[in-house]
């Protein structure tokens, strides 16, 4: 029987400590009542508690853990529908595939550029983080072989993606903790597969035509004492492709559906070309798949996906930014341009990008705007112009520059004459209103004003 908000209050510390997110045990104790957020939260639970919360504990969304070395990943464990809500926490792992038919220099060369598929964006490193080997030879000991060669070329997890339960069984011995999961059992190969997924410690997808059968399959599976488990529902078209999986979400938080208290699985079909390919995954990134499988792929799908991934997986609580302070891009000078903004990361790295590409080094004043993009921090009364005055003159880059000039940005020129106010003895310059334009502002007003000192 399911515990109260109360009941499960009274097993928790009863501290307030807040380390959990929340102001409040009891409101913590709540959000665990609704399945909203896992027990794990709260570092100080004890064993008493947990064991004594059990079921009540549970996230609706079991958590999968993917491979065993220190790529491993892990999946699922989700609360929400919407991620204002609260937040989503397992980003959506990209599984990219390399057929095992592949010549020898083409496999080599697949897997090396899957796992180097690595950027940096907004001051987080984004990058691929799985491996589908797609057994297409037929050939059991060639599997195995490029599994064990996969597994020595990379750290990501393998995805063991075959019809076949012996050859998977033999691919999973040979790539050893490099191993991550099993695509796919159906309800006619289940009795086969189960065994080797028990064997090798892995997950196991599941896979049907229709959610029915999905869900049946998934209790089937629990059965056989299965429990790491995730579901693929196929891939029928676009549209339905996003009725299911937000189907089986939707079927996990409110239902409490145990046939589909698991993550999902978006492969997207073979043979799909470039741009409908591109758009099948960005719908599995978008709309709750845990695992996209993407058989096919070209390097040019990296950038666009991460970044996508990045953007819906980042904590609408908490934005991305950058510590506040004065920060030097290039080798500025006393004689460098002072350019003003918020430390809203992207914001940030935009503007330092294009100072550098400027060919004139320069100083940054980073404001703490909480995370808020320029026109949002302004509308939100966090980047007026007494504010960003006072920022500005505690900062200390009177002490760096010999000039008294500071550039704000061209979309809040409304706050120069309320700034000039709370800096004595400074000018403030309207800079663009893109940092795309920071470069020839720099030539065409900069310089020819200020000179480069140099």
């Amino acid at each position: 029987m399911a515990l109260t908000g109360l009941q499960i209050f009274k097993l928790l510390p009863q501290t307030n400590c807040k380390d959990c997110g929340y102001p409040t045990c009891l409101a913590f104790a709540m959000k665990l009542a609704a399945k909203q957020v896992a027990l794990d939260l709260c570092p100080h639970a004890s064993d008493e508690a947990k064991s004594a919360l059990g079921e009540a504990s549970a996230p609706p969304i079991r958590k999968i853990v993917v491979g065993r070395n220190e790529q491993r990943l892990e999946l699922g464990e989700e609360v929400v529908l919407y991620r204002h809500e609260k937040t989503f926490y397992h980003p959506t792992a990209l599984a990219l595939g390399v057929r095992d038919d592949l010549a020898e220099a083409e496999f080599e060369q697949a897997v090396r550029t899957i796992t180097a598929a690595s950027y940096d964006r907004a001051g987080e490193t984004i990058s691929t983080n799985m491996i589908a080997l797609l057994d297409r030879s037929g050939d059991g000991a060639r599997y195995a072989a490029r599994a064990r060669q996969a597994a020595e070329l990379s750290t990501l997890p393998l995805a063991l993606v075959s019809d076949d339960p012996a050859r998977v069984s033999a691919a999973a011995r040979a790539a050893g903790d490099h191993a991550g999961m099993i695509h796919a059992a159906t309800p006619e190969s289940l009795a086969a597969f189960a065994p080797v997924a028990r064997e090798h410690k892995l997950p196991l997808v599941l896979k049907a035509d229709d959610l029915e059968a999905l869900a049946a399959l998934a209790e089937t599976a629990q059965g056989m004492g299965l429990e790491d488990l995730l579901l693929d529902p196929g891939y029928p078209g676009q549209a339905e492709a996003l009725r299911r999986h937000t189907l089986i979400r939707r079927a996990a938080l409110e239902r409490k559906a145990k046939g589909f208290g698991y993550p999902s699985v978006l492969a997207v079909p073979e043979g799909s070309g470039p741009l409908a390919g591109a758009l099948a995954a960005s719908l599995g990134v978008a709309k709750y798949a845990a695992v996209t499988l993407i058989p096919e792929w070209h390097p040019s799908l990296f950038l666009p996906l991460l970044t996508l991934r990045q953007n819906i997986y980042t904590d609408p609580q908490k934005p991305l930014q950058v510590e506040a302070g004065i920060y030097s891009v290039g080798e500025p000078n006393e004689n460098s341009p002072v350019y003003v903004t918020t430390n809203f990361s992207l914001t940030y790295f935009m503007l330092s990008t294009e100072i550098d590409g400027s060919g004139q080094p320069g100083w940054m004043v980073v404001v703490d705007a909480e995370g808020m993009s320029v026109l949002t921090a302004w509308s939100a009364g966090k980047f007026g112009g007494a504010q960003v005055g006072k920022f500005v003159a505690g900062s200390g880059i009177a002490d760096k520059v010999a000039h008294r000039k500071v550039i704000i940005p061209g979309y809040v020129a409304v706050i120069q004459g309320e700034m000039e106010d709370a800096l004595p003895g400074w000018e403030v310059l309207v800079g663009p209103q893109e940092a795309a334009d920071v470069p020839a502002y720099v030539k065409d007003v900069w310089l020819p004003a200020v000179g480069s000192g140099v």
